[in-house]
């Protein structure tokens, strides 16, 4: 089952290559903010309760699907931008096998515990 779901997620993960080249963006953009959804971890800094809610946010596929959805919507490929890279980096994230967060700590996710 475990390769079921990351053969999924590379797919999603190659969805959100595909939207990122639709953009009017250089490739490099793509590379330099695939990280960029992890300041999501700062919240640890105040607990575990804040952290799993400030990762989970930056982490959720349906809110990266919301945030590229406004930015089709009103045309703007920034939002656009944003809403992808959320997208492909939650992809990769569980590629590696890093899921949405518990409160209990930033080792225990939806995959199971790290």
């Amino acid at each position: 089952m475990e390769n079921v779901i990351k053969l999924e997620e590379i797919a999603m993960f190659g969805l959100g290559v595909y939207l990122f080249s639709l953009l009017p963006y250089a490739w490099w953009w793509f590379l330099v903010l695939l990280l960029a959804p992890d300041i999501g971890m700062i919240g640890y800094l105040f607990g575990n309760k804040t952290g799993a809610f400030t990762y989970n946010i930056f982490h959720h596929k349906g809110i990266a699907i919301a945030v590229y959805l406004v930015g089709v919507y009103f045309s703007m490929p920034m939002v656009q931008l944003a809403g992808t890279i959320l997208f492909a980096h939650a992809a990769f994230d569980r590629i590696l096998g890093y899921g949405l967060k518990y409160e209990k700590g930033f080792k225990f996710t939806h995959l199971g515990e790290l």
